[in-house]
């Protein structure tokens, strides 16, 4: 990850609904980005209704459980949040090229941004950074949700 991120915009979030799924692995970590991204929203003007929150155990099942949620509702954006720290095998890669590729294969087929807010990191420190504190991705995944589910409603209605 990059600690570059793009130009931030502001975007009202009154009137969408947004799901997201979160990983229970890493669950430390994670629980700070979703009360990042959730805090996010809510400045934003998102109502705490129309939040929708389901916990999986690990990052390799976000798709699936972002699939499930967008089966019962309709969204305006889906976000998918876990955190994978590599160990002493190439396990966290595989499963962060898997859950990339089936987010992005989710977010076509569903017609519906998805936002890939699983932080993938070299070592702990790294991780600690972008989830606690000096790299705020999830304040970041929750405006690219806001940009993204702005950008739908808006070509939609073209």
């Amino acid at each position: 990850m990059s600690l570059s991120v793009p130009s931030v915009q502001r975007f009202s979030g009154a009137g969408l609904r947004v799901g997201v799924a979160a990983a229970r692995f890493n669950e430390k970590h994670v629980d700070s980005l979703l009360a990042q991204v959730r805090a996010q929203l809510l400045e934003a003007g998102v109502k705490e209704r129309s939040i929708e929150v389901v916990r999986v155990p690990g990052s390799n099942e976000l798709p699936s459980a972002l699939q499930l949620l967008a089966g019962r509702r309709k969204f305006d954006v889906l976000i998918a949040l876990g955190v994978l720290i590599r160990g002493d095998t190439i396990h966290y890669e595989l499963i962060a090229d898997a859950a990339t590729h089936a987010l992005q294969h989710l977010s076509l087929s569903l017609k519906t941004p998805v936002i890939n807010g699983i932080v993938v990191a070299e070592k702990q420190s790294q991780a600690d950074d972008r989830c606690f504190g000096k790299v705020p991705r999830g304040a970041e995944f929750a405006l690219s949700a806001l940009e993204m589910a702005t950008l739908k409603r808006r070509l939609s209605k073209s």
